[in-house]
């Protein structure tokens, strides 16, 4: 979110934006001085003893001698390469959980085979980094200045001094297919075989999905979605502008609970803080839950207001996660989603 002042949120709400917040206190934009115009579509036989750029969505052009095989990205990038068959030789963000399994965030990633350097925000270990003698640094975007996800303010000199270019696939204030087909080019650059069986049914899955949301979303106009997502003591319902996925829903015809501007002032344009009491101040009929780590599951909410709500009562809960691994594959099952409890939905609210 562009210009929100982070100090006014607290860490977990920062987490729980609809997407991310990002600016000030929390990362800073590392963008490199060779912006130079370039091309990401070399086909890959042709690329893998030349020279390799790929100019990304700051306008910054990262180069290498070759196609990158050591390459470091936040988790839920590595998660999207992977399905492209691009692997990441590190990853930082959410990725084990306590337990040791994978975090929502790592899809089918095997988080056995990758180096870790960080799992929870702040942390990025600079010397496991150096060590992995990364050939790029991939990311996402947030915001409208370039900030990259997960890179911390406070390392971010020694981060970037290892020498590593790095790349930022923005997924601010944007539909959910540009940053896919962005990271789709992305991964072509590295080497993906983008024509294969396997990628063209699943972008034709997603396609499918999308034309399956729109028409519930047509044929059940007056069905209210609520995207929110819970704390110790904040429910945070987030607008429909800035997210990717939620943007994108929108277009399709999702009819989603929209706080009032300026009740988004605080969080830049992301949500709405609410305290449990007031957990019922908007009225849905299907409630998208955030089903990232720094959120309480439906599962583990213990406030009566929420056990109360008609939606939740009526079993109207479905997960939602606010920062989507970006491959077709993975995000075809996110409309899929919305548009059966769509179709299945009762008016409740």
């Amino acid at each position: 979110m562009s210009n929100a002042r982070a100090t006014h949120l607290s860490r977990r709400g920062i987490l729980a934006a609809g997407g991310a917040l990002g600016l000030g206190a929390v990362l800073a934009a590392c963008g490199d001085d060779d912006a130079k115009s370039g091309g990401s579509d070399k086909e890959t036989a042709a690329a893998k003893s030349g020279p390799w750029t790929f100019k990304d969505d700051r306008g910054t052009t990262a180069k290498a001698d070759k196609i990158p095989a050591n390459i470091v990205s936040f988790i839920g990038v590595a998660a999207a390469l992977h399905d492209y068959g691009i692997e990441s030789k590190g990853v930082f963000g959410p990725t084990e959980l306590k337990n040791g399994k994978p975090d929502v965030q790592a899809g089918d990633l095997d988080i056995s085979k990758v180096t870790i350097l960080g799992n929870t925000w702040g942390q990025f270990n600079i010397e496991k980094y150096a060590a992995l003698s990364p050939d790029v640094l991939i990311t996402t975007m947030f915001d409208a200045v370039g900030t990259l996800w997960y890179v911390p303010e406070e390392s971010k000199k020694k981060i970037l001094a290892v020498g590593a270019p790095t790349v930022g696939i923005s997924v601010y204030d944007i539909q959910l297919p540009t940053p896919l087909a962005r990271m789709l080019e992305l991964a072509k650059s590295l080497g993906a075989d983008t024509t294969s069986s396997t990628i063209t049914a699943a972008k034709k899955r997603f396609e499918d999905a999308a034309a399956r949301l729109r028409a519930a979303a047509k044929a059940k106009p007056d069905i209210k979605v609520l995207a929110g997502s819970a704390s110790d003591s904040i429910f945070y319902v987030s607008g429909s502008n800035l997210s990717a996925d939620l943007e994108y829903y929108k277009s399709l015809g999702v009819n989603f609970v929209e706080p009032p501007a300026s009740a988004l002032k605080a969080s830049g344009g992301w949500f709405e803080n609410l305290s449990w009491e007031n957990v019922d101040k908007y009225g849905a009929d299907i409630i998208m839950m955030d089903n990232r780590t720094s959120a309480i599951q439906p599962a583990d909410i213990t406030e009566g207001t929420w056990k109360k709500l008609p939606a939740v009562k009526a079993n109207q809960v479905i997960a939602r996660n606010p920062e989507p691994i970006l491959s077709y594959a993975k995000c075809a099952p996110l409309l899929e989603d919305l548009a059966k409890a769509i179709e299945n939905a009762k008016k409740v609210s």
